[in-house]
């Protein structure tokens, strides 16, 4: 791990990501000692940054670190945090406060392989995502919510929870986009309100663009959500996930999504 490019793993206690969760962060893989779909992470990362008014580092140097790391551990997680470092007493940031970066790499996580081709189990949370306009679709600390929908279920076959909002519309899960594919369109939830717009989410949306496939972002309904013909989840280390079952959803086959995951396991879409 690197802390403003020095080995450790401490910061500064009086850090805002620490007292506030004041700042962003991505999760990637890692292949080869090289960071994954490199230029559309760090163009999300800096996205994120730009709308807290956190200053970013260059794409140089945190890529060099993660290389730098991923010669240790050449096929891993890499993760990217940037706080906004350290500040006096009180939420108003200081304007002399200098952006923290947090650069690590893990082990890959090692998942079923069935789950990507036969599907997966998904938990319905009662957790429900609040609405906040400004921190809609940014990557940001504050993630509790998340935190407290995934100690909802201890199954261990079931690796993922579908969030919902106060609305009561479908969201996202714990950790990944969704998608729905229905009557030949794809759709994707609208995060205008609240949730993470992560980059493989983009990808699949560019996946429908290349193929000729309508691709609409809109507010569906659980119930609407258990008619489709084939729903999905995506993320950056787990790829692609069809769902098998889902409350009432049941589907062996998912051709639809398994043409995506072929896609997606090109790393130079």
């Amino acid at each position: 791990m690197l802390v403003n490019g020095v080995p450790g793993n401490t910061i500064n206690a009086e850090d805002r990501g620490l007292a506030y969760g004041d700042g962003v962060f991505r999760t990637l893989r890692m292949q080869a000692g090289s960071p994954v779909c490199w230029e559309r992470q760090f163009a999300k990362l800096q996205h994120d940054c730009n709308a807290l008014k956190i200053l970013c580092p260059s794409a140089l140097v945190l890529s060099s670190e993660l290389q730098q790391l991923g010669k240790i551990q050449p096929d891993g997680i890499g993760k990217i945090i940037i706080t906004r470092g350290v500040s006096t007493r009180g939420y108003a940031p200081s304007t002399q406060s200098e952006a923290t970066r947090i650069v690590s790499v893990t082990p890959i996580t090692a998942y079923p392989a069935d789950y990507a081709k036969q599907g997966v189990r998904v938990h319905v949370c009662k957790v429900r995502l609040g609405h906040q306009f400004l921190l809609a679709g940014i990557k940001h600390l504050n993630r509790m919510e998340n935190v407290l929908a995934a100690m909802e279920w201890q199954d261990q076959d079931v690796p993922e929870g579908l969030l919902g909002d106060i609305s009561g519309f479908v969201i996202s899960g714990t950790r990944s986009n969704l998608f729905m594919f229905r009557g030949n369109i794809l759709y994707t939830p609208s995060l205008t309100r609240c949730g993470v717009a992560g980059m493989q989410r983009d990808r699949v949306m560019d996946w429908a663009k290349q193929h000729g496939v309508a691709c609409k972002v809109a507010d569906f309904r659980m119930e609407e959500l258990v008619q489709a013909d084939e729903i999905f989840l995506v993320n950056s280390v787990f790829g692609l996930w069809p769902v098998r079952e889902l409350a009432g959803y049941r589907r062996t086959t998912h051709p639809v999504a398994w043409k995506i995951q072929e896609w997606l396991n090109d790393e130079r879409h």
